[in-house]
Parts: structure tokens; sequence; C-alpha cells
């Protein structure tokens, strides 16, 4: 089978690449299973090492990297990429490697030695999206190789060139081939793999079909897995939020990506004090993006990733007109809008009965309501399928947190929005999915238990 990656821009076929066979991926995995027991025998700080030097020579073919992300999956060349969180994610995982996989020494007398120690799945499977397709991927590829284990990753379609890579830099860097390994597999391969247990463990970002096929799979396997799926992530503004910042952010984290990213904003609820003016400012703000190429320097906002994206938002938005909804963007702003380049734009008089509010858009449209106090916007934000992330805008740290408490999500912000903190767990709820990366965490979910009972007397 052969996959394409469809450009965006100007939808040639930007790349072709020929998938695995079913026994040639079976010949893959047994390479990983065979190197990983050696890879995990070398002392941690080599293999931190190693991670670190791979990492940096991702850093090395940014320039080369970058309008390669622009042709294959359409974000604007001005941005820079993502070598900032990819370098930052994977150092801060390193970092605290060591604490994180210490051994829990529960006893060590002359009597007995009680130890919990953190050892390796084996083979982990990691199933990348393309939406930030380095980021995204290092989040459990560095973790996993520093761990022990050997990471089989298997990117998007859409983003091919992404893993390529990711392994070249890698083994330039002294990661063996057979421990980081870069494979191109049709979806049956993948769950005829995960269900014959090829891994030790899986880690999937995607859809929620997606990760539902990945569960499917992975049935009475009793293989770990780790889904971060859909999201329709809500941002709550108070009545005593920095109103600048709150929209500033806000229409930022809906708009940035042409609405592409995990936890970007897809519905907005505002206290009715500050509701008008938020719209006024929210309005502006996106009046302001110039839509385009996105190899060109002046683009801020470049097509999505595939026309099917665009034309799942187009209907959504359509849908919510004719309902009712209130469109602010005056199309003419943005002459641009067609095929895969989608115009932004803002929508009011939404309510929780059309798709634009309930779905995941995945695109530059956000809903904004006006809410009358925290119950209100507790139950608006609550009432989704999804859990990922929630914003909260607000003078008050202890206001927030109590509202917090109460929010159905993986993460809660207080005045800010759209960040992945490797410090702390990245998990979600709900239809997003289950499991953790990053942080300590990250790790626990990368590794198994062993206890160890030694009676010496």
């Amino acid at each position: 089978m052969t996959i394409q990656c469809i450009s965006p821009i100007d939808g040639s076929i930007y790349a072709t690449r020929e998938t695995l066979s079913r026994l040639d991926a079976d010949a893959a995995v047994a390479r990983a299973k065979t190197a990983q027991a050696e890879w995990a025998k070398r002392p941690l700080s080599e293999r931190i090492a190693l991670v670190q030097a791979g990492v940096a020579a991702v850093g090395a073919m940014n320039d080369d990297i970058v309008p390669e992300i622009a042709w294959q999956m359409g974000r604007p060349v001005r941005y820079g990429g993502e070598f900032g969180g990819f370098n930052e994610r994977a150092s801060y995982m390193a970092d605290i490697a060591q604490d994180a996989l210490a051994d829990m020494v529960v006893e060590d007398s002359d009597a007995f030695r009680r130890v919990i120690k953190r050892v390796p799945h084996g083979v982990v499977l990691v199933v990348a999206p393309w939406n930030y397709p380095y980021m995204t991927a290092i989040n459990t590829v560095a973790p996993a190789l520093i761990a022990g284990n050997a990471v089989v990753l298997k990117h998007a379609s859409q983003t091919p060139l992404v893993g390529e890579r990711m392994a070249q830099a890698f083994h330039v860097a002294g990661i063996p081939e057979e421990v980081f390994q870069n494979v191109f597999l049709d979806h049956q391969t993948t769950s005829d793999l995960i269900a014959a247990k090829s891994f030790g463990f899986v880690n999937f970002t995607g859809s929620v079909g997606g990760g539902k096929a990945i569960e499917a799979a992975a049935s009475g396997t009793f293989t770990g897995i780790g889904l971060e799926l859909g999201g329709k992530d809500p941002g709550y503004v108070m009545e005593d939020a920095n109103l600048d910042a709150a929209v500033d952010t806000l229409i930022d984290g809906a708009m940035f990506n042409s609405g592409q990213c995990c936890c970007g904003i897809e519905r907005i609820y505002v206290h009715e004090s500050l509701f008008d003016a938020f719209v006024e400012k929210a309005v502006a703000i996106v009046n302001g993006y110039v839509l385009g190429n996105p190899l060109e320097a002046e683009t801020t906002l470049g097509p999505m990733a595939h026309v099917r994206f665009a034309d799942e938002v187009r209907g959504q938005t359509a849908d919510a007109i004719a309902a009712g909804a209130k469109a602010h963007i005056d199309p003419a702003a943005f002459p641009k809008d067609g095929g895969a380049y989608l115009m932004p734009q803002i929508l009011t008089n939404v309510t929780h009965d059309m798709r634009v509010m309930r779905e995941e858009s995945f695109g530059p449209v956000v809903g904004i309501m006006s809410v009358k106090d925290d119950a209100e916007a507790l139950a608006l934000m609550n009432d989704s399928d999804f859990g990922l992330t929630a914003s909260l805008w607000t003078q008050d740290a202890a206001r927030a947190e109590a509202i917090a408490d109460q929010v159905e999500t993986g993460t809660v912000f207080m005045n800010r929005a759209d960040y992945l903190d490797p410090a702390l767990c990245w998990t979600g709820c709900k239809d997003t999915g289950r499991g953790g990366g990053l942080s300590v965490i990250g790790y626990h979910n990368l590794t198994r238990p062993k206890s160890y009972h030694f009676k010496k007397a």
C-alpha cells in the first residue's frame, strides 16, 4: 500500500511512501525486541545523553524542517517550527529521569532488602499526529527511550517526513537503528500488530475513532495504552479578568495553527458585563490576520492540513448560522478562502444545540456565549463529551481553584491557555481518552513497577 501526503499549499503530492507488509512489520518489531534488551542494560546516564544528542541533531535540521512542515500541514514559516517546545519537553524529561526512575527503597537492612524498581515495557509503539508533528511525538519518544524501551514510531500520513527526520537525527547521535525505528504502516497492519501483542505499550494521539480502534485492537491483550483524543476546550472569562490579556490569549488559542491544536480553545464563555467588549476586541484581532501561503513571511494563518478538515469546519459554521448564530467576520476580508484555505470566524448567538459548540472543530472558528455567573459557566464547560483543558480568567486564584476542582478536564489553566507544561501530567478524561504523558507520571506510564523482596537471613 502507498500513502501520500497531499500538500495543503497547492494540492500537489508532496511525498509518497510505501507501507510495510505484515511480514516486514513483524521483522521490524523483532529487531526492536532484540535490541531493547541491550539498550536497557546501558547506564541511564548514557541513554539520557544519547537522547539529548538526538534532540540537538533535530534542532540542527530546523532550517529544513520549517518549510517541510509548511508543505506537509500548512503552518506558516514565520512561526519558526516546533524546536523550542520539542527541546523544552525532551530536556525536562531528561532532567527528571534520574529521580523519576529511581528505585523506591522500602527497606535495606541486615534482614531484608525491599525495593520497587521501574522497568521498561519493552517495545513502545508511538502513533503520532500531524498537527504538531514533532512536539507530540517527542512527548513519548524521549521518555520511552530514556526509560530503556525501544520505540517504533508510526507518524501520520500527512507528515511522513517527520518520523524520518527524527530517526535520522537520533541515529546520527548514536541511538541504534533498531532501538528507534520509523515505520510506515496502514491501519490494518497496525491493528494486527497490536492484537498480536507486539508491543508492551501503545501511545496514540489522534481522533476518537482512532482511539477506539486502538482499544479494540488491544482488547484482551492486556497491552498498556495511552490515548489523547479529541477536545472541545472552553475558556471562561470572569467579571474581574484582565480583559485584554484574556482576549489576546483565548483568541490566539482558538486561531493559532489554523485552530489545529489539541488544546486549542473551541468555545468561550464571558461574564455578561464584559461580553460586548470581549467580542469587539476579538473581532478586531481576527480581522488583522493574513490568510495565505504559509511559505510567505506575511502569512499569519495558513491552510488547514487537508480540504476535508476545512470542509468539516465550514459545515459546522454554516449549520450554526442557519440555526441563528451571528457571524462577525466578513468573508470579504479573507479573499483567499477556499479549499484547504479557511477564513477564521467568530460566532455569537450560539447554543449547545449547535454542532459547532459540541463537536470538535479543530479549525479557526470559535463560539462565544454570555453567562451570568460561575454556576452557569461551570455547567456549560462540563456540558461536553470531551475533557482535555479549560482556561479560567480571574484575579482570584481561590475562586479559580474552587471552579477548577469541579471542571471535568485533565488540565485547568488560570490566566493562560493552550500550553503544555512538561512538569505537569498531560492527560484527559471522557472521550479525550486516558493515560498521561510527561512529568514523573509520564515515566510511570512508560514503565512498570517491579518489586524485589529479598530475605537476607
